[in-house]
Protein backbone atom coordinates (compact mmCIF):
# COMPACT_ATOMS: atom_id res chain seq x y z
CA UNK A 1 0.00 0.00 0.00
CA UNK A 2 1.29 3.45 -0.90
CA UNK A 3 0.98 5.94 1.96
CA UNK A 4 2.19 9.51 1.43
CA UNK A 5 0.66 11.44 4.34
CA UNK A 6 0.42 10.55 8.01
CA UNK A 7 0.38 12.15 11.48
CA UNK A 8 2.37 10.83 14.43
CA UNK A 9 3.15 11.74 18.04
CA UNK A 10 6.78 12.05 19.13
CA UNK A 11 8.25 12.57 22.59
CA UNK A 12 11.92 13.18 23.30
CA UNK A 13 13.40 11.73 26.46
CA UNK A 14 13.25 13.68 29.72
CA UNK A 15 16.50 14.54 31.42
CA UNK A 16 17.54 12.47 34.42
CA UNK A 17 17.03 13.96 37.89
CA UNK A 18 19.95 15.46 39.76
CA UNK A 19 21.03 13.79 42.99
CA UNK A 20 21.32 15.08 46.57
CA UNK A 21 24.06 13.34 48.52
CA UNK A 22 27.02 14.17 50.76
CA UNK A 23 30.54 12.83 51.13
CA UNK A 24 31.26 10.97 54.34
CA UNK A 25 34.72 9.63 53.68
CA UNK A 26 37.10 8.73 56.48
CA UNK A 27 39.90 11.10 55.52
CA UNK A 28 37.76 13.97 54.23
CA UNK A 29 37.03 15.98 57.41
CA UNK A 30 34.86 18.68 55.86
CA UNK A 31 32.78 16.38 53.64
CA UNK A 32 30.46 18.34 51.39
CA UNK A 33 27.86 17.87 48.63
CA UNK A 34 28.44 15.05 46.17
CA UNK A 35 25.22 14.73 44.18
CA UNK A 36 25.83 14.25 40.45
CA UNK A 37 23.89 15.65 37.51
CA UNK A 38 21.31 13.65 35.61
CA UNK A 39 21.95 12.49 32.06
CA UNK A 40 20.40 14.14 29.02
CA UNK A 41 17.29 12.62 27.48
CA UNK A 42 17.41 11.14 24.01
CA UNK A 43 16.53 13.19 20.92
CA UNK A 44 14.05 11.97 18.32
CA UNK A 45 15.88 12.09 14.99
CA UNK A 46 14.39 11.41 11.57
CA UNK A 47 16.90 9.90 9.13
CA UNK A 48 16.50 9.32 5.41
CA UNK A 49 16.63 5.68 4.31
CA UNK A 50 16.75 5.37 0.52
CA UNK A 51 15.40 1.84 0.81
CA UNK A 52 11.98 3.20 1.80
CA UNK A 53 9.50 4.65 -0.70
CA UNK A 54 6.34 5.00 1.39
CA UNK A 55 5.21 6.06 4.85
CA UNK A 56 3.41 2.76 5.32
CA UNK A 57 5.32 1.87 8.51
CA UNK A 58 3.86 4.92 10.25
CA UNK A 59 0.34 3.58 9.76
CA UNK A 60 1.02 0.89 12.37
CA UNK A 61 3.30 2.79 14.74
CA UNK A 62 2.17 6.35 15.46
CA UNK A 63 3.98 6.93 18.76
CA UNK A 64 7.73 7.41 19.06
CA UNK A 65 9.29 8.01 22.48
CA UNK A 66 12.99 8.33 23.23
CA UNK A 67 14.39 7.12 26.55
CA UNK A 68 15.01 9.47 29.46
CA UNK A 69 18.46 10.18 30.84
CA UNK A 70 19.81 8.30 33.84
CA UNK A 71 19.49 9.94 37.25
CA UNK A 72 22.54 11.48 38.88
CA UNK A 73 24.46 9.41 41.41
CA UNK A 74 26.46 9.92 44.57
CA UNK A 75 30.16 10.84 44.60
CA UNK A 76 29.47 13.38 41.88
CA UNK A 77 28.79 10.67 39.28
CA UNK A 78 26.96 11.95 36.20
CA UNK A 79 23.95 9.98 34.99
CA UNK A 80 24.30 8.35 31.58
CA UNK A 81 22.99 10.29 28.58
CA UNK A 82 20.31 8.47 26.62
CA UNK A 83 20.92 7.48 23.01
CA UNK A 84 18.81 9.24 20.38
CA UNK A 85 15.84 7.47 18.81
CA UNK A 86 16.50 7.17 15.07
CA UNK A 87 13.33 6.99 12.96
CA UNK A 88 13.87 6.04 9.28
CA UNK A 89 11.85 7.94 6.66
CA UNK A 90 11.83 7.74 2.86
CA UNK A 91 13.64 10.41 0.81
CA UNK A 92 11.37 13.32 -0.02
CA UNK A 93 9.70 13.49 3.40
CA UNK A 94 8.60 16.89 4.68
CA UNK A 95 8.00 17.10 8.44
CA UNK A 96 5.66 19.76 9.82
CA UNK A 97 4.45 20.65 13.28
CA UNK A 98 0.82 19.54 13.19
CA UNK A 99 -0.31 22.34 15.51
CA UNK A 100 1.49 25.34 13.99
CA UNK A 101 2.10 24.16 10.43
CA UNK A 102 5.79 25.12 10.65
CA UNK A 103 8.21 23.11 8.52
CA UNK A 104 10.60 21.29 10.86
CA UNK A 105 12.63 19.45 8.24
CA UNK A 106 12.71 18.66 4.55
CA UNK A 107 14.60 15.38 4.17
CA UNK A 108 15.91 14.52 0.73
CA UNK A 109 19.35 12.85 0.68
CA UNK A 110 20.27 9.38 1.94
CA UNK A 111 21.36 9.40 5.63
CA UNK A 112 20.33 13.04 6.03
CA UNK A 113 19.19 13.66 9.61
CA UNK A 114 17.08 16.22 11.44
CA UNK A 115 16.38 16.51 15.17
CA UNK A 116 12.59 16.74 15.33
CA UNK A 117 12.28 16.70 19.13
CA UNK A 118 15.12 17.72 21.43
CA UNK A 119 15.75 15.69 24.56
CA UNK A 120 15.68 17.43 27.94
CA UNK A 121 18.92 18.24 29.71
CA UNK A 122 19.72 16.45 32.94
CA UNK A 123 18.87 18.13 36.22
CA UNK A 124 21.75 19.48 38.30
CA UNK A 125 22.81 17.71 41.47
CA UNK A 126 23.46 19.50 44.76
CA UNK A 127 27.19 19.67 44.04
CA UNK A 128 26.34 22.44 41.53
CA UNK A 129 24.47 24.55 44.10
CA UNK A 130 27.25 24.81 46.70
CA UNK A 131 28.22 28.40 47.55
CA UNK A 132 30.30 29.99 50.31
CA UNK A 133 27.06 31.03 52.02
CA UNK A 134 25.53 27.55 51.64
CA UNK A 135 28.32 24.97 51.40
CA UNK A 136 26.01 21.99 51.97
CA UNK A 137 22.83 22.64 49.93
CA UNK A 138 20.01 20.16 49.82
CA UNK A 139 18.93 21.36 46.39
CA UNK A 140 18.66 19.40 43.17
CA UNK A 141 16.80 19.76 39.90
CA UNK A 142 14.51 17.33 38.18
CA UNK A 143 15.38 16.60 34.59
CA UNK A 144 14.13 18.99 31.92
CA UNK A 145 11.11 17.57 30.07
CA UNK A 146 11.82 16.44 26.53
CA UNK A 147 10.02 18.16 23.66
CA UNK A 148 6.78 16.46 22.67
CA UNK A 149 4.72 17.32 19.63
CA UNK A 150 2.36 16.02 17.01
CA UNK A 151 3.93 16.09 13.57
CA UNK A 152 2.56 15.49 10.10
CA UNK A 153 4.71 13.72 7.54
CA UNK A 154 4.20 14.33 3.85
CA UNK A 155 6.02 12.34 1.19
CA UNK A 156 6.80 13.95 -2.15
CA UNK A 157 8.21 11.45 -4.59
CA UNK A 158 11.80 12.01 -5.69
CA UNK A 159 11.18 11.69 -9.44
CA UNK A 160 12.99 13.54 -12.21
CA UNK A 161 10.02 13.46 -14.56
CA UNK A 162 6.32 13.67 -13.76
CA UNK A 163 3.67 12.39 -16.19
CA UNK A 164 0.52 14.47 -15.88
CA UNK A 165 -2.75 14.32 -17.75
CA UNK A 166 -6.40 13.36 -17.60
CA UNK A 167 -7.41 9.80 -16.66
CA UNK A 168 -7.04 7.16 -19.39
CA UNK A 169 -4.74 9.20 -21.65
CA UNK A 170 -2.06 6.49 -21.57
CA UNK A 171 0.32 7.53 -18.77
CA UNK A 172 0.49 4.10 -17.13
CA UNK A 173 0.86 2.32 -20.46
CA UNK A 174 3.68 4.66 -21.42
CA UNK A 175 5.52 4.05 -18.13
CA UNK A 176 5.14 0.28 -18.51
CA UNK A 177 6.67 0.44 -22.00
CA UNK A 178 9.67 2.68 -21.25
CA UNK A 179 10.56 1.17 -17.86
CA UNK A 180 10.29 -2.05 -15.87
CA UNK A 181 7.38 -0.68 -13.82
CA UNK A 182 4.19 -2.74 -13.85
CA UNK A 183 1.32 -0.36 -13.10
CA UNK A 184 -2.24 -1.61 -13.25
CA UNK A 185 -3.77 -0.80 -16.64
CA UNK A 186 -7.48 -1.02 -17.45
CA UNK A 187 -10.11 0.74 -19.54
CA UNK A 188 -11.75 2.78 -16.83
CA UNK A 189 -11.03 6.06 -15.09
CA UNK A 190 -8.70 6.20 -12.11
CA UNK A 191 -7.25 2.75 -12.64
CA UNK A 192 -4.10 4.30 -11.19
CA UNK A 193 -4.92 5.24 -7.61
CA UNK A 194 -1.32 5.56 -6.37
CA UNK A 195 1.76 7.07 -8.05
CA UNK A 196 4.00 4.63 -9.87
CA UNK A 197 7.75 5.05 -10.25
CA UNK A 198 9.92 3.63 -12.99
CA UNK A 199 13.59 3.99 -13.94
CA UNK A 200 13.93 4.87 -17.62
CA UNK A 201 17.17 4.19 -19.52
CA UNK A 202 17.75 5.67 -22.96
CA UNK A 203 19.68 3.88 -25.70
CA UNK A 204 22.77 5.98 -24.94
CA UNK A 205 22.75 4.74 -21.31
CA UNK A 206 21.33 7.85 -19.68
CA UNK A 207 18.76 7.15 -16.97
CA UNK A 208 16.18 9.03 -14.95
CA UNK A 209 13.22 8.34 -12.67
CA UNK A 210 9.75 8.84 -14.11
CA UNK A 211 6.56 9.08 -12.05
CA UNK A 212 3.11 8.25 -13.38
CA UNK A 213 0.79 10.42 -11.30
CA UNK A 214 -2.92 9.56 -10.90
CA UNK A 215 -5.16 11.35 -13.37
CA UNK A 216 -5.95 14.97 -12.72
CA UNK A 217 -9.31 16.48 -13.58
CA UNK A 218 -10.71 19.97 -13.45
CA UNK A 219 -10.92 21.17 -9.84
CA UNK A 220 -8.22 18.76 -8.62
CA UNK A 221 -6.52 21.50 -6.58
CA UNK A 222 -9.77 21.93 -4.64
CA UNK A 223 -10.09 18.24 -3.87
CA UNK A 224 -12.05 16.98 -6.87
CA UNK A 225 -11.26 13.45 -8.05
CA UNK A 226 -8.13 11.58 -6.95
CA UNK A 227 -5.52 13.90 -8.36
CA UNK A 228 -5.66 16.38 -5.48
CA UNK A 229 -4.08 13.76 -3.23
CA UNK A 230 -1.04 13.52 -5.46
CA UNK A 231 -0.42 17.04 -6.75
CA UNK A 232 2.27 17.31 -4.07
CA UNK A 233 4.33 14.75 -5.96
CA UNK A 234 4.76 17.19 -8.84
CA UNK A 235 6.67 19.46 -6.43
CA UNK A 236 10.02 17.72 -6.78
CA UNK A 237 9.88 16.77 -10.46
CA UNK A 238 12.31 18.68 -12.64
CA UNK A 239 10.46 18.20 -15.92
CA UNK A 240 6.69 18.12 -16.47
CA UNK A 241 5.55 15.79 -19.25
CA UNK A 242 1.99 16.30 -20.45
CA UNK A 243 0.45 13.16 -21.91
CA UNK A 244 -2.34 14.31 -24.23
CA UNK A 245 -4.76 11.88 -25.91
CA UNK A 246 -4.73 12.85 -29.60
CA UNK A 247 -7.29 10.19 -30.45
CA UNK A 248 -9.91 11.99 -28.33
CA UNK A 249 -11.21 8.60 -27.21
CA UNK A 250 -13.02 10.25 -24.29
CA UNK A 251 -14.65 12.82 -26.53
CA UNK A 252 -12.62 15.71 -25.07
CA UNK A 253 -10.65 18.29 -26.99
CA UNK A 254 -6.85 17.67 -26.64
CA UNK A 255 -5.99 21.36 -26.38
CA UNK A 256 -8.61 21.99 -23.70
CA UNK A 257 -7.19 19.02 -21.77
CA UNK A 258 -3.72 20.57 -21.87
CA UNK A 259 -4.97 24.00 -20.77
CA UNK A 260 -7.04 22.50 -17.94
CA UNK A 261 -4.15 20.47 -16.53
CA UNK A 262 -1.81 23.46 -16.63
CA UNK A 263 -4.41 25.55 -14.85
CA UNK A 264 -4.70 22.93 -12.09
CA UNK A 265 -0.90 22.94 -11.67
CA UNK A 266 -0.91 26.73 -11.52
CA UNK A 267 -3.65 26.81 -8.90
CA UNK A 268 -1.68 24.35 -6.78
CA UNK A 269 1.68 26.14 -7.14
CA UNK A 270 2.49 28.81 -9.72
CA UNK A 271 6.21 28.01 -9.64
CA UNK A 272 5.55 24.60 -11.18
CA UNK A 273 4.85 26.23 -14.56
CA UNK A 274 8.34 27.75 -14.51
CA UNK A 275 9.82 24.30 -15.09
CA UNK A 276 10.52 22.81 -18.51
CA UNK A 277 7.51 21.11 -20.10
CA UNK A 278 7.19 18.57 -22.88
CA UNK A 279 4.03 17.39 -24.58
CA UNK A 280 3.70 13.76 -25.60
CA UNK A 281 0.92 13.39 -28.14
CA UNK A 282 -0.20 9.87 -27.26
CA UNK A 283 -2.20 7.22 -29.14
CA UNK A 284 -0.87 8.35 -32.53
CA UNK A 285 -1.63 4.89 -33.90
CA UNK A 286 -5.36 5.64 -33.76
CA UNK A 287 -7.41 7.01 -36.68
CA UNK A 288 -7.69 10.80 -37.07
CA UNK A 289 -4.92 11.39 -34.53
CA UNK A 290 -2.76 13.14 -37.16
CA UNK A 291 -5.51 15.66 -37.92
CA UNK A 292 -6.05 16.27 -34.20
CA UNK A 293 -2.33 16.83 -33.71
CA UNK A 294 -2.16 19.47 -36.45
CA UNK A 295 -5.16 21.24 -34.94
CA UNK A 296 -3.50 21.07 -31.50
CA UNK A 297 -0.30 22.63 -32.85
CA UNK A 298 -2.23 25.49 -34.40
CA UNK A 299 -3.93 26.25 -31.08
CA UNK A 300 -0.84 25.98 -28.88
CA UNK A 301 0.49 29.43 -28.02
CA UNK A 302 3.44 28.43 -25.80
CA UNK A 303 6.77 27.33 -27.20
CA UNK A 304 6.60 23.77 -25.86
CA UNK A 305 8.12 20.87 -27.81
CA UNK A 306 5.63 18.24 -28.97
CA UNK A 307 6.55 14.59 -29.59
CA UNK A 308 4.03 12.28 -31.28
CA UNK A 309 4.25 8.83 -29.63
CA UNK A 310 2.47 5.51 -29.55
CA UNK A 311 2.91 3.11 -26.66
CA UNK A 312 1.50 0.30 -28.83
CA UNK A 313 3.87 0.67 -31.81
CA UNK A 314 6.55 2.41 -29.70
CA UNK A 315 6.80 5.00 -32.41
CA UNK A 316 8.44 8.28 -31.37
CA UNK A 317 9.37 7.08 -27.87
CA UNK A 318 13.11 6.99 -28.59
CA UNK A 319 13.19 10.65 -29.65
CA UNK A 320 10.97 11.72 -26.76
CA UNK A 321 13.17 10.02 -24.15
CA UNK A 322 16.30 11.56 -25.68
CA UNK A 323 14.69 15.00 -25.46
CA UNK A 324 13.74 14.48 -21.79
CA UNK A 325 17.26 13.29 -20.94
CA UNK A 326 18.76 16.31 -22.72
CA UNK A 327 16.63 18.71 -20.69
CA UNK A 328 17.45 16.95 -17.42
CA UNK A 329 21.17 17.39 -18.10
CA UNK A 330 20.67 21.15 -18.12
CA UNK A 331 18.90 21.15 -14.73
CA UNK A 332 21.17 20.19 -11.82
CA UNK A 333 19.33 18.26 -9.13
CA UNK A 334 20.38 20.75 -6.48
CA UNK A 335 18.53 23.51 -8.34
CA UNK A 336 15.05 22.04 -8.14
CA UNK A 337 12.93 25.21 -8.33
CA UNK A 338 10.56 24.66 -5.40
CA UNK A 339 13.16 23.62 -2.88
CA UNK A 340 15.14 26.26 -1.07
CA UNK A 341 18.41 24.70 0.11
CA UNK A 342 18.19 26.57 3.40
CA UNK A 343 14.79 24.99 4.12
CA UNK A 344 15.79 21.38 3.57
CA UNK A 345 16.69 20.96 7.22
CA UNK A 346 15.06 23.51 9.47
CA UNK A 347 15.19 23.62 13.25
CA UNK A 348 12.35 25.64 14.74
CA UNK A 349 11.67 24.40 18.21
CA UNK A 350 11.21 26.99 20.93
CA UNK A 351 9.77 30.33 19.92
CA UNK A 352 10.29 33.32 22.19
CA UNK A 353 7.11 33.58 24.19
CA UNK A 354 5.93 35.37 27.31
CA UNK A 355 7.19 33.51 30.42
CA UNK A 356 3.68 33.17 31.90
CA UNK A 357 0.05 34.14 31.56
CA UNK A 358 -2.57 34.57 34.28
CA UNK A 359 -6.24 33.70 33.85
CA UNK A 360 -9.05 33.31 36.33
CA UNK A 361 -11.54 30.46 36.52
CA UNK A 362 -15.18 30.56 37.57
CA UNK A 363 -14.40 29.38 41.11
CA UNK A 364 -12.12 32.39 41.67
CA UNK A 365 -8.82 30.51 41.37
CA UNK A 366 -5.94 32.12 39.48
CA UNK A 367 -4.36 29.91 36.80
CA UNK A 368 -0.71 30.26 35.74
CA UNK A 369 0.20 29.10 32.24
CA UNK A 370 3.21 29.38 29.99
CA UNK A 371 6.03 27.13 28.70
CA UNK A 372 8.76 28.77 30.79
CA UNK A 373 6.97 28.65 34.13
CA UNK A 374 5.66 25.13 33.49
CA UNK A 375 9.17 23.87 32.67
CA UNK A 376 10.52 25.56 35.81
CA UNK A 377 7.83 23.84 37.87
CA UNK A 378 8.53 20.40 36.38
CA UNK A 379 12.26 20.76 37.09
CA UNK A 380 11.71 21.62 40.77
CA UNK A 381 12.18 18.85 43.33
CA UNK A 382 9.37 19.53 45.80
CA UNK A 383 10.62 16.84 48.15
CA UNK A 384 13.32 19.27 49.34
CA UNK A 385 12.46 22.41 51.31
CA UNK A 386 15.41 24.30 49.85
CA UNK A 387 14.25 23.51 46.33
CA UNK A 388 10.77 24.80 47.15
CA UNK A 389 12.26 28.04 48.52
CA UNK A 390 14.35 28.39 45.37
CA UNK A 391 11.24 27.93 43.23
CA UNK A 392 9.48 30.71 45.17
CA UNK A 393 12.43 33.06 44.61
CA UNK A 394 12.42 32.28 40.89
CA UNK A 395 8.72 33.13 40.64
CA UNK A 396 9.29 36.46 42.38
CA UNK A 397 12.18 37.21 40.02
CA UNK A 398 9.95 36.49 37.02
CA UNK A 399 7.39 38.94 38.37
CA UNK A 400 4.68 36.38 39.10
CA UNK A 401 3.90 37.73 42.59
CA UNK A 402 3.46 41.31 41.39
CA UNK A 403 1.38 40.19 38.41
CA UNK A 404 -0.96 38.22 40.67
CA UNK A 405 -1.42 41.23 42.97
CA UNK A 406 -2.30 43.39 39.95
CA UNK A 407 -4.93 40.82 38.96
CA UNK A 408 -6.47 41.10 42.43
CA UNK A 409 -4.93 38.11 44.24
CA UNK A 410 -5.16 38.31 48.03
CA UNK A 411 -3.83 36.32 50.95
CA UNK A 412 -5.36 32.82 50.94
CA UNK A 413 -6.43 32.80 47.27
CA UNK A 414 -5.92 29.60 45.28
CA UNK A 415 -3.23 29.54 42.57
CA UNK A 416 -3.24 26.69 40.03
CA UNK A 417 -0.28 25.56 37.95
CA UNK A 418 -0.78 22.47 35.77
CA UNK A 419 -2.53 19.91 38.04
CA UNK A 420 -1.34 21.47 41.32
CA UNK A 421 -2.79 24.10 43.63
CA UNK A 422 -0.99 26.60 45.85
CA UNK A 423 -2.09 29.20 48.37
CA UNK A 424 -1.17 32.81 47.78
CA UNK A 425 0.58 34.13 50.92
CA UNK A 426 1.40 37.79 51.48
Amino acid sequence: MFVDSVSVYIKAGDGGDGSVSFRREKYVPMGGPAGGDGGNGGDVIFEVDEGLNTLMDFRYNRHFKAKRGEHGKSRGAHGKNSDPLIVPVPPGTTVRDADTGDVLADLIEHKQQAIIAKGGRGGRGNIKFATPRNPAPEISENGEPGVERNVSLELKLMADVGLVGFPSVGKSTLLSVVSAAKPKIAEYHFTTITPNLGVVETEDQRSFVMADLPGLIEGAHEGVGLGHQFLRHVDRTRVIVHVVDMASMEGRDPYEDFVTINEELKQYDETILERPQIILASKMDMPESEEKLEEFKSQLEQDIPIYPVSSITRGGLKEALFAIADILETIPKDDTPVEDVEERVVYRFEKEETPFEITRESDGAFVLKGPKIEKLFKMTNFDRDESVSRFSRQLRTMGVDDALRKRGAKDGDTIRLLDFEFEFVE
